[in-house]
């Protein structure tokens, strides 16, 4: 491998329950092949979603450097796992379009839009542009959207 390919930053793409991030699978093989002791990550991630309620699902991006030190941003939960929780129901259609699980009210559009737009790519979007696709999100999930 040459050094030019050995120098760069590597991100990795996960989704960790808050609170619970263990050296268990996903985490720690993840970490593992990139040469990051996954207990430093853990402990770091574990103390910074400390204020999420435990178990919320966080999409998260790590950063390893070449010299295995490691830094890493927390996203907002999933679109889905708030229109779910919104509607409350446990899992989305099986065929969207043909089945309605549930409703989501307009205010809770707005709400979960409101959210998502701390997210550093959706910030720059408006609350409309950002709630209409949450609306698409909740049509796939089989969700229907009432006033």
């Amino acid at each position: 491998m040459s050094k030019a390919l050995q120098a760069r930053a590597q991100v990795i793409r996960i989704l960790i329950p808050a609170g619970q991030a263990a050296p268990t699978p996903p985490v720690g093989p993840a970490l593992g092949a990139r040469g990051v002791k996954s207990m430093d990550f853990c402990k770091e991630f574990n103390a910074r979603t400390a204020h999420i309620a435990p178990g919320v699902p966080t999409p998260t991006l790590i950063t390893v450097q070449p010299d295995r030190s490691f830094s890493f941003r927390i996203k907002t939960p999933p679109t889905a796992y708030f229109l779910k929780k919104a509607a409350g129901i446990e899992k989305g259609a099986g065929k969207p379009g043909h089945e309605t699980t549930g409703t989501v009210s307009l205010k809770h559009i707005y709400e979960i839009a409101r959210i998502k737009s701390t997210d550093e790519h959706l910030k720059h979007l408006r609350l409309e542009a950002i709630a209409s696709t949450v609306i698409g999100t909740a049509k796939t999930l089989g969700l229907q959207v009432v006033p």
